[in-house]
């Protein structure tokens, strides 16, 4: 879960294009854009939080009182693949630390400038200036704020803030799709894959930013991309931990992030990535052994999978992958698996589809699939 919630709490969430963010011809990061950018961002949130139409009283007193946002970013690794820097390197992840300090320092500042213009968060003022000093302080000390840079700090000792919380990581895969860059802060799962519509049929499609490279490189091999152009399975699972640690050091909020493991890794090894990510300051994270469950949106073939298939494919490096937009059984049958209403769940396969609380929800295992609010 990438936002913990307070009871009442509500998601206000937005992302940063990072692929927009990049300096193509000199194959850098334009920080002074990023910079534009995640100001732009903060304020559009904060606004939103006053124009939203409260359905509980509840809800209402939370979001106002605390006036919390989440602004993430989707296209990391294509910002990554512009500056041709390797996802999960040293030098990658350098370049991801000086990012999202970047993001996090100025979101912090224009929320101090928001509460010059229209005061800080409720829940941060006291009954008098004595005890408005004292809370915060208290702010200023927490363990995320210490990372912060003095000045900053200062700001809101003075000041106050507009927001109780500014940054998160989620997962953005619809919005990222649609834009037609990497989703979240992910790596790319393939740069050519199948995508299955509702007729069954498989499309091969190449992801934009290879399209691209290969027509400003007219020489280069589309089948032996540069470094810069792994993918999430090329990746170690420790590479996957290291860079969500990274980042969350810049996060008020939580991250969302998959860490690829290989088919057939053990109990032991999933153990050893999350001991990975919490000594690394994570505080959340999620491990995805390839073939652990009995199907897969991702897979390797433009058919269904098997264990067969992914045990022979596991050796072969840059596979092409299949995206089934619809999550439907590809066999013959007379059930319909998916996340509309009266849809067999495609998770449990045994509870039907239902809108519960504007959410299309299982009504056994109560995964909620599909988010109609």
């Amino acid at each position: 879960m990438e936002q913990p919630l307070a009871p009442y709490s509500v998601c206000n969430l937005a992302a940063v294009n990072l692929a927009a963010m990049a300096a193509k011809e000199t194959k850098t990061v334009d920080f002074e854009k990023l910079k534009q950018t995640v100001a732009t961002g903060v304020r559009m949130q904060d606004n939103v939080i006053d124009a939203t139409p409260y359905f509980l009283e509840e809800n209402k007193v939370q979001a106002l009182g605390e006036r919390r946002v989440g602004l993430g970013v989707m296209g990391l690794h294509d910002l990554l693949i512009y500056c041709e820097t390797e996802y999960g390197s040293e030098e990658g992840n350098k370049l991801v630390d000086k990012v999202f300090e970047t993001i996090a320092v100025t979101a912090y500042k224009t929320s101090v400038e928001l509460a010059k213009e229209k005061g800080s968060f409720p829940f941060l003022a006291g009954e008098n200036e004595e005890e408005t000093n004292r809370l915060r302080k208290a702010f200023t000390e927490t363990g995320f704020m210490q990372k912060m840079p003095e000045e900053v700090r200062g700001a809101i000792l003075e000041n106050g803030i507009r927001n109780s919380h500014l940054l998160t990581v989620a997962p953005t895969g619809s919005t990222g799709t649609m834009v037609g860059v990497s989703t979240g802060l992910e790596p790319y799962f393939s740069f050519s894959y199948f995508r299955s519509g509702r007729l069954g049929k498989f499309i091969e499609v190449k992801a934009d930013i290879v399209s691209e490279y290969l027509e400003s490189n007219p020489e280069a091999d589309p089948n032996n991309l540069p470094q810069w152009f792994v993918t999430a399975m090329e990746l170690a699972p420790e590479a996957h931990a290291d860079v969500q640690c990274v980042i969350q050091r810049w996060i008020d909020s939580s991250i969302s992030k998959t860490v690829n493991a290989p088919k057939g890794y053990s109990v032991e090894q999933v153990e050893k990535v999350y001991e990975r990510l919490y000594k690394g300051g994570a505080k959340g994270g999620t491990v995805y052994v390839d073939g652990s469950r009995d199907s897969q949106v991702l897979t390797l073939k433009a058919e269904e999978n098997t264990v067969e298939d992914s045990l022979e494919l596991q050796s072969k490096p840059k596979q092409r992958v299949v995206l089934v937009d619809t999550i439907s059984d590809l066999r013959s049958t007379n059930v319909t698996i998916g996340s509309e209403v009266g849809n067999t769940c495609p998770v449990c396969r045994k509870g039907q589809v239902k809108e519960i609380g504007g959410c299309n929800t299982c009504t056994n295992c109560n995964a909620q699939l599909k988010c109609g609010l």
